[in-house]
């Protein structure tokens, strides 16, 4: 939740041990105090401490800050006496160091003070525990107090690596450096090499020119520093701290233009010239600014600059199933992007389409063969109704018969916002009055009134058993999305419906499309909601969690006989995104699908759908609520009318902490398969927070 008004934090980060570092914070901190900026130095973590007479723990960088800057604020928060790395010193103590926490702690540390410099404890990648480094503290205040870092780098050999190595790390976690800090070491005995002066240049030029940063002080040996006589100490810090006046220009002048840069001024151009999705330009609902992401969470500011940090209970419309900057993917991603960012897929292949294909067909269910891929999940659909429509093209020209071109459907349902996706959309509540002259006319049964939570009566079948009996001449295919209607009204509805849909297919010789771009991929308990059924589509559709929600792609799957029998006697299929095959999105896909069978996501999906159940189901006693459903993790509460989104948004983020997009008279839930626990029960506290206050704000069907 948003709180006051917090410090400005500089994470000083050093390549390794004995950089530098201390010496450049306690400078900072002086020339901070020069200008009169209320200025802590803050420790995270101090290893190799003195014990006082009382056995308490002296942290002996805290005695450097005192001599630099008399009279400032400092804090050293985990103190250990063991000189070795955080994770060993910490283990020796009986103690855990936790990034986020620790994290915590520094934010805590630098409340009340205009800047806090932190410094961090020898090398960026110094272990924590046995899962995370320092560099992942200065992540978690990157992520939430836009900290930008100053590289600290002893001026020696080896310098140019230990720099270069150091930047990607930081850059890697959403650290971007205001630059770098050379400091000259202690000259050896002996006489100085020839070779040592030109080392140190040339360490400037090339760390400046291939990291792309500025180098914003050299600092000199400063013997004085050290010395006993006050006076001469003084001046050495004094030399120092004027030395390092640019890099508190430098950070001043980042503050400024974060300030220009404001929260109301980019959402204001937002209001003002971005379109949002079902949207008015005119008068758009209010927008968010999304800073930062991690695990389950975002970071959202408001036109006030007011932060929040919220559980995102809607995997950004489903499709971040891991959460948010999962390791592996951005690992994935990087690897690849230094590789082969992108390549066009006419007449050229490459290793991650191919192995997300294998990988693909390795899941999908029984008979799917051929693999296009695509950009979006709409487009996806756009492609599964091409191939149906040339499938019964082709077979209508070898076998002399009528063709078959028009598809079947049932209420209720949505599949993509393109112009042949919205002809199988629900006609009522889609869009087709808009585009009624634009839209081909296709055939809908009624919705499925077979629920999920209820037994199965094969009457619910009849509708459309009647459609075929009337229609089959001219239904070339079914389209449907699988047990699960997702944005046309999150409904659940029985896979025994979807086995019998198999069955008339088969029996009329039309064609059946499983629209699994939403419930793909564990969202339903299954790998794909098809398998409660026992049955395979002739098209199949994916996307949403496909890359874990880091980058837009989508395939279709189609069986062997859909495939040839298109490209019989010479026929192709007529279609070609650009981006298609993006090797990008396909190594990010690779990388998910692996990462999701190395999990027990179907462990997590039944234990979500517990917790869903167990928090959203006491709102069937709330006034205003008219039903409630859970699936996997899916959870749904239905008002009796529908729900003022802008207000919810409102309560949701400010009051509660969440974050969820309720729509028509649907709250709904689908979170990440990693939120844990307790998140997952904030959620669902929120979600009947919310139907109890409409209740109470609900006069004769109106919200006020």
């Amino acid at each position: 939740m948003a709180g006051s008004e917090a410090a400005s934090l500089l994470c000083i980060c050093g390549t390794d041990t004995d950089a530098g570092k201390t010496v450049v914070t306690a400078a900072l901190l002086r020339a901070a105090q020069g200008r009169g900026l209320g200025t802590v130095a803050v420790k995270p973590v101090q290893t190799g401490c003195s014990r006082a007479a009382d056995g308490a723990l002296i942290a002996p960088d805290v005695a450097v800050y005192n001599q630099a800057a008399p009279g400032a604020s400092s804090a050293v928060l985990y103190t250990f006496a063991e000189a070795c790395s955080p994770h060993l010193a910490a283990g020796r103590a009986g103690a855990y160091l936790d990034a986020q926490a620790v994290a915590s702690e520094t934010r805590r540390a630098a409340s009340g003070f205009e800047l806090a410099l932190v410094e961090g404890a020898g090398g960026l990648l110094v272990p924590l525990n046995d899962t995370e480094c320092l560099a992942d503290v200065f992540a978690e205040l990157a992520v939430s107090a836009d900290a930008p870092a100053l590289l600290v780098v002893g001026n020696k050999l080896g310098a140019v690596n230990h720099a270069l190595l150091t930047l990607e790390a930081l850059r890697n976690r959403g650290v971007e450096p205001l630059g770098f800090v050379l400091v000259n070491q202690q000259p050896q005995a002996g006489p100085e090499s020839d070779m040592e002066p030109a080392i140190r240049r040339d360490n400037r030029e090339i760390i400046s020119r291939q990291a792309a940063l500025p180098c914003l002080a050299v600092l000199p040996h400063c013997p004085e520093i050290n010395s006993a006589d006050q006076a001469a100490m003084a001046a050495g810090w004094e030399k120092l701290a004027g030395l390092l006046q640019p890099v508190l220009d430098a950070l001043l002048a980042a503050l400024e233009k974060r300030r220009a840069e404001s929260a109301a001024a980019l959402l204001d151009f937002d209001r003002d010239h971005l379109w949002h999705p079902y949207t008015s330009a005119l008068k758009p609902l209010t927008t968010w600014q999304a800073v930062a992401s991690r695990g389950p969470h975002l970071w959202l500011r408001d036109r006030a600059g007011h932060e929040y940090r919220v559980i995102d209970g809607m995997s950004s419309w489903w499709a971040a199933i891991h959460g948010y900057n999962s390791p592996r993917l951005l690992e994935a991603l990087r690897a690849q992007a230094a590789r082969l960012p992108h390549v066009m897929f006419g007449g050229i292949s490459h290793a991650p389409a191919v192995k997300l294909g294998q990988k693909l067909l390795e899941l999908a269910p029984d008979g799917m063969e051929y693999v296009f891929l695509s950009d979006s999940g709409s487009v996806a659909v756009e492609v599964a109704i091409k191939m149906a429509l040339q499938y019964q093209a082709a077979a209508a020209k070898a076998s002399g018969q009528p063709e078959k071109s028009r598809l079947l459907t049932v209420r209720g349902g949505y599949h993509g916002d393109t112009l042949g996706c919205m002809s199988v959309c629900d006609p009522v509540n889609g869009m087709h009055s808009l585009f009624a002259t634009a839209l081909p006319e296709q055939f809908f049964a009624p919705r499925p009134d077979c629920r999920w939570d209820r037994p199965y009566d094969p009457a619910s079948l009849e509708p459309v058993r009647i459609m075929f009996r009337e229609q089959a001449g001219d239904i070339a295919a079914v389209i449907i999305e699988p047990v699960v209607q997702g944005a046309g009204g999150m409904w659940f509805y029985r896979p025994e419906y979807l086995a019998g849909l198999r069955t008339l297919c088969d029996e009329h010789g039309c064609l059946l499309i499983l629209d699994e771009v939403a419930t793909g991929f564990g969202r339903t308990g299954r790998m794909f909601a098809c398998e409660w059924a026992g049955i395979s589509p002739d098209i199949m559709c994916v996307g949403k969690g496909l890359t874990g929600g880091t980058m837009s792609l989508a395939a279709t799957l189609a069986s062997g006989g859909v495939a040839r029998g298109i490209s019989r006697a010479g026929g192709v299929l007529m279609h070609g995104p650009t981006f298609m095959g993006n090797p990008l999105a396909c190594a990010v896909a690779l990388a998910s699908l692996e990462l999701l069978e190395e999990t027990p996501w179907r462990e997590r999906v039944e234990h979500i759908e517990e917790i869903l159940a167990a928090g959203l189901v006491p709102c069937r006693e709330l006034p205003g609520v008219a039903d409630v459903r859970v699936l996997g993790a899916i959870g749904v509460v239905e008002m009796k009318e529908e729900v003022p989104v802008e207000a919810l948004q409102e309560f949701f983020v400010r009051e509660r902490g969440v974050w969820l997009r309720p729509f028509g008279r649907l709250i709904y839930l689908m979170p990440p398969y990693s939120t844990g626990d307790d998140d997952l029960r904030a959620l669902c506290r929120a979600v009947r927070d919310a139907a109890a206050w409409l209740a109470e704000t609900n006069q004769d069907g109106k919200w006020v």
